[in-house]
């Protein structure tokens, strides 16, 4: 048969052909890339920590869609929290001056300029805050934090006043520094400064409100060191000649409170302001204001006591301190400055005000209740926003100190009709 094998002839030989193989899963493809990727970026924290850092930011405001967000968190920026009449801003990289707004960050080297009417709060990394009052030009020296979380801000005054603030820092190596003249000022945590450069007479001072401070000098081609207390001031004249004195401290105020409500039945009725005296002042000067900045005083009252009544103040809320007077006529920092809520009340019967309850949320407080529609309620001092169409409310306070506090709830209705509720609380 044609085709067919003939008998006795040998098979041919086949050769096998073996093929491995082995088996990966995505996820531990995953887990092999994740680890690559650990790797590199380590290495190059290692050779470049700064730059890996603001790689990591761009990537998270990138992911959350927001621009905003990165500069908020950018450690080697501050920023502006409050702004008043005109301030102006330089970039370090830039030759144009531009009006300041609450976006604009701000990097060592930016300059800083308010006009007569111009005053301007700015934040650093560490929450120190400079107030630039008005006719004033600075430069921002330095905002940084290191490794081990100490921090480092400061600011240079060519010309005007700066008023500063310090918190309570992670790190006792930080510094907050202010610069004029031929002075520099290192500030220490939880203290108040304020600080003055005239460059027409040459004269500089820096008065400690709270705290401590050290400031420095360069005379005669040696430096000389001196400490701050506080209400200690030093003056610094041409070629850094220091002296240090004594200065008039302000006084503590009484009433009203801070955040109090006042209930008013006409607009003739006067508020009652006091304070407590002062060692060695002879006169006091009393300031009403209705921004916390002191832009635009409202009202100016000078007498020889503790005490001094305003009236034909319209509702809404308002802001106050007390100025010291000695008898050469020299005047004292500005106290404390308290502020206080102005309510009309009508001659109808109270309102209808009931608090539900309270939750505490580490130092805030909610606090839900019910009352008229319509009606306006003020806790604390703060509007309260949170008001459904039924009269149900909800709010939060600003952080509270701890200890035993009282939560203070006032309200109108569309009547005139007013109440008021206190309510205790304890803060842990």
């Amino acid at each position: 048969m044609s085709g067919s094998q003939p008998i006795g002839t040998p098979k041919p030989k086949i050769s096998t052909v073996q093929i491995y193989w082995t088996n990966f899963t995505y996820r531990t493809l995953a887990i092999y890339l994740f680890l690559f990727v650990v790797i590199v970026l380590g290495s190059l924290y290692l050779i470049y920590p700064d730059w890996v850092i603001a790689q990591i930011h761009r990537v998270s405001a990138a992911f959350s869609g927001s621009t905003t967000n990165l500069a908020a968190i950018t450690q080697n920026q501050a920023r502006f929290v409050n702004l008043n009449g005109r301030v102006m801003v330089k970039k370090a990289n830039s030759v144009e001056w531009v009006p300041a707004t609450y976006s604009a960050t701000l990097d060592k080297g930016d300059l800083i300029q308010t006009s007569s009417d111009g005053l301007a709060r700015l934040t650093f990394v560490d929450g120190t805050s400079y107030t630039v009052k008005g006719d004033t030009l600075v430069t921002v020296e330095e905002n940084s934090v290191g490794r081990d979380r100490s921090t480092r801000v400061g600011v240079h005054i060519s010309s005007g006043a700066v008023d500063l603030a310090t918190g309570s820092w992670e790190s006792s190596k930080s510094k907050a520094e202010v610069s004029f003249a031929d002075a520099v000022a290192s500030v220490r945590q939880n203290s108040r400064a304020a600080v003055r450069s005239d460059p027409q007479t040459n004269q500089s001072e820096i008065t400690m409100a709270a705290g401590s401070a050290e400031v420095r000098t360069q005379s005669g081609g040696q430096e000389q060191k001196i400490e701050l207390g506080k209400w200690e001031r030093a003056s610094i004249s041409t070629g850094g000649a220091i002296v240090k004195t004594n200065v008039l401290a302000p006084p503590d105020l009484a009433q009203p409170l801070n955040l109090q409500p006042i209930f008013s039945d006409s607009k003739h009725s006067s508020v009652k302001f006091e304070w407590r005296p002062v060692r060695g002042a002879v006169g006091y000067q009393l300031r009403l204001s209705a921004t916390s900045m002191f832009t635009k005083v409202l009202a100016e009252r000078r007498t020889t006591g503790k005490s001094v009544e305003v009236s034909g103040l319209d509702s809404g809320e308002y802001f106050w301190n007390v100025i010291a007077i000695d008898a050469a006529k020299h005047l004292s920092e500005p106290s404390d400055t308290y502020k206080f809520t102005l309510v009309a009340q009508g001659k109808s019967e109270e309102m209808l005000l009931e608090v539900d309850g309270t939750q505490l949320h580490g130092n805030v407080v909610e606090i839900t209740g019910r009352t008229e529609p319509g009606a306006a309620l003020i806790v604390n001092g703060q509007q309260v926003a949170n008001i459904k169409a039924d009269g149900r409310f909800q709010h939060f306070t600003e952080p509270m100190a701890r200890g035993s506090q009282t939560i203070v709830i006032s309200g109108q209705n569309r009547r005139g009709g007013t109440a008021i509720k206190r309510v205790p609380i304890v803060i842990p």
